[in-house]
């Protein structure tokens, strides 16, 4: 099992040693509006880390109700802010805000998400600026473990621009977590086990929960399951808990390798957060990242 605490505290004990050495601690503010659950569940691990690692930090929560040019207003301030590196608008936004045009106001030297067109194109360009936090934590996770991704075939399922593609393109980039031979999967994507069966890694990212069964999968692959999708089960207090994209049973003894939902990618979303924080920190103060 692949799992991601181990590495989320390796990565926050590197930040801590940084931050005990630096003039003043970089800053992430996050914006959160409507009441969404799992939203603010994000949110306190973001507080959480921070916290932990020594960061400022600030949580921006604004009713639903709250109209966009708000939420522009108050984005435009934290660019404007010297004390904040970087700014995280939690998604999906509410009904009623142009969440692209939010996107959009984000200074990209502050986009830690790393979502803004003009991080994207770098890294398209294959000169990232901020990689997206969970490719950049799958990939995290795959080197901690010693998972190679050189000469090796990948396929992706999923082609979100939060996931799908920017996990697709930085394995294809040169490099020691990349020169993979990849395949992007998706809804129209024919006979998706005969593709997904025929690769040494597959990364489960479709939000479609238990969605890949053994028969997607070659003995002796690994698997990352990017999902988290909540399923019924009257066993627990809550009524509820959450599964990944893939079936965890039917693989389970198949794949050499496999991440636990939850514990896997999750923690390691967090860390790169943090991370690319404080990249946007070091180049802000000149310092080598």
């Amino acid at each position: 099992m692949l799992k991601g605490a181990p590495v989320r505290d390796a990565v926050f004990a590197e930040l801590k040693a940084k931050v005990a050495s630096v003039r003043r601690p970089p800053g992430l503010a996050v914006v959160l509006v409507g009441d969404d659950a799992a939203s603010a569940v994000y949110v306190s691990h973001k507080e959480k880390g921070c916290e932990e690692v020594g960061f400022h930090h600030v949580t921006h929560r604004l009713p639903a109700s709250t109209p966009g040019g708000e939420v522009l207003a108050l984005v435009a301030r934290l660019n404007a802010d010297p004390a904040i590196d970087g700014i995280l608008v939690q998604l999906p936004l509410p009904a009623g805000i142009d969440q692209e045009a939010v996107l959009l106001a984000v200074d990209p030297r502050k986009d830690v998400d790393g979502f803004h067109p003009a991080n994207l194109g770098a890294l398209v360009s294959g000169r990232p600026r901020f990689v997206p936090c969970t490719p950049k934590g799958v990939l995290r996770l795959l080197a901690h473990y010693d998972i190679t991704t050189r000469g090796k075939r990948v396929a992706v399922v999923g082609r979100s621009v939060i996931v799908g593609r920017p996990v697709s393109l930085l394995l294809s980039l040169k490099g020691v977590m990349g020169d993979a031979t990849v395949t992007m999967c998706h809804s129209a994507t024919r006979d998706l086990p005969a593709v997904t069966s025929a690769c040494d890694i597959v990364i489960a990212a479709i939000g479609a929960p238990r969605f890949l069964g053994a028969d997607a999968i070659a003995p002796g692959a690994v698997v990352v399951d990017v999902g988290i999708n909540r399923i019924d089960d009257p066993t627990r207090p809550s009524g509820q808990r959450l599964v990944g994209d893939v079936d965890e049973a039917a693989v389970k003894g198949r794949a050499a390798a496999l991440t636990p939902v939850p514990g896997g990618v999750g923690p390691m979303t967090i860390a790169m957060l943090l991370e690319n924080t404080w990249e946007a920190y070091a180049r802000a103060e000149g310092i080598d990242v």
